[in-house]
C-alpha cells in the first residue's frame, strides 16, 4: 500500500510541476507580448504591409464580382442573338444587343478604373473568364452581322474610356450611353451598327483635340489568350446557331457556318501545342463542333429532299448525341 501511495503522489507531482511549467511558459509570452513596442519601425512596417494586403485582396474580390457580371451580361447578350433565326424583326433584335454590349462596356470601363496604377497581371485571374465572354458576345454579334471574324485590334479599340470633368470630380463612374430611337428608325440597324461602332472610335480622338487634354482615360486590353479562348467559345454558338437555323428552315446557313469554322480550326492547328494549355484542351470542343456542323452539312446534301423541314433538327440533334458518345467510348 505504502508503495502504491508513494507512486500515486509521484505521478500527482509530475502533473502538478508539468502544470505550473506550462503556466509559466505562459506566462512568459503574456510578458512578452505586454512588452512588445507597438511603435517600433519594425510593427509599423508590419502594420504597412498588412493594410496593402487587405487593399489587395479588397480590390481582387471587386474584380471577380466585376468579371462575374461581365459573364453574366455577355452571356444573355449571346442569348440574345441566337433569337435572331426565329424573329423577323432582326433589326430591332441587333439595337438591343447594341446596347447591353454598352452595358457590358461601362462593366470594363469599371475594371479598367481598379486596375489604374496597378500590374493588370497581377489581377488577370480574376477577370479573364468576363473578358472571354464578352469576347465570345462580340464576335458573335460581329458575325451575324457581317459573316466575318472581328479582330484582337477592333475588340481593343472599343475598350478605351475618356473620362468626363464631372465624373472626376464626383468620383463617380458614368453610365452607358443609351442610343437614341430616332437615330435607329431613320436606317437599317445592320448597317447602323456596323458605321457607328467605327464612327464613335474615330471621334474620340477629336473629342480629346477638343477639350484640350482629358484629365484621365482608361483602357483595359484583351490579352490574345483571352481573344483565341473567346473565339473557341464562339465554335460553340455557331454550331448552335447552325442547328437553329436549319429547324427553322434555312438550309444555306449550315454550309456558310462550316466553311468559317473550317477556317477557324485551320488558324487554330496553326498554333498546336505551342499555346497555353487552355488552347489545346478548348481545340477538342472546336473539333467536336466542326464534326457537327460538317455532319448537318452532309446531312441536307444526300438526305435533305427526304426528311421534313420541320423534323431536320430533331435528326442533327441525334446524330450530334451518337458522335458524342462514340468521342467519349473511343
Amino acid at each position: 500500500m505504502s508503495v502504491t501511495k508513494r507512486m500515486a503522489g509521484h505521478g500527482a507531482g509530475e502533473l502538478h510541476g508539468s502544470g505550473e511549467f506550462r503556466k509559466r511558459k505562459y506566462d512568459r509570452r503574456e510578458d512578452k507580448d505586454v512588452n512588445v513596442n507597438l511603435s517600433s519601425s519594425v510593427m509599423t512596417a508590419f502594420h504597412s504591409f498588412q493594410h496593402d494586403l487587405d487593399a489587395r485582396h479588397d480590390k481582387y474580390e471587386r474584380l471577380v464580382k466585376l468579371g462575374r457580371d461581365i459573364t453574366i451580361e455577355s452571356k444573355r447578350v449571346i442569348f440574345l442573338l441566337h433569337r435572331i433565326v426565329s424573329t423577323p424583326h432582326k433589326e430591332d433584335l441587333l439595337a438591343e444587343s447594341e446596347s447591353k454590349l454598352n452595358a457590358v462596356r461601362h462593366k470594363i470601363k469599371q475594371v479598367a478604373q481598379e486596375l489604374m496604377g496597378e500590374d493588370m497581371y497581377q489581377y488577370h485571374r480574376a477577370f479573364t473568364p468576363g473578358l472571354q465572354e464578352y469576347v465570345e458576345a462580340v464576335t458573335f454579334q460581329h458575325f451575324v452581322i457581317t459573316q466575318s471574324l472581328i479582330s484582337i485590334e477592333d475588340i481593343n479599340k472599343q475598350l478605351v474610356f475618356a473620362a468626363k470633368e464631372e465624373e472626376l470630380n464626383s468620383n463617380v463612374p458614368s453610365e452607358p450611353p443609351e442610343k437614341s430611337t430616332s437615330e435607329s428608325l431613320e436606317r437599317p440597324v445592320c448597317k447602323s451598327i456596323q458605321n457607328r461602332l467605327p464612327s464613335s472610335l474615330d471621334k474620340l480622338p477629336s473629342e480629346l483635340s477638343d477639350t484640350q487634354q482629358p484629365p484621365s482615360v482608361w483602357s483595359l486590353k484583351v490579352t490574345p489568350v483571352d481573344y483565341l479562348l473567346g473565339v473557341a467559345d464562339l465554335t460553340g454558338e455557331l454550331m448552335r446557331l447552325c442547328i437553329g437555323s436549319v429547324g427553322n428552315g434555312d438550309i444555306d446557313t449550315p454550309f456558310e457556318l462550316s466553311q468559317f469554322l473550317r477556317e477557324i480550326h485551320d488558324g487554330f492547328s496553326y498554333i498546336g501545342n505551342a499555346g497555353p494549355y487552355e488552347i489545346s484542351r478548348k481545340l477538342y470542343t472546336l473539333k467536336q463542333s466542326l464534326a457537327k456542323v460538317e455532319n448537318a452539312c452532309y446531312t441536307l446534301k444526300v438526305r435533305g429532299s427526304e426528311i421534313p423541314k420541320h423534323m431536320l433538327a430533331d435528326v442533327f440533334s441525334t446524330k450530334a448525341e451518337m458522335t458524342a458518345l462514340e468521342d467519349y467510348v473511343s
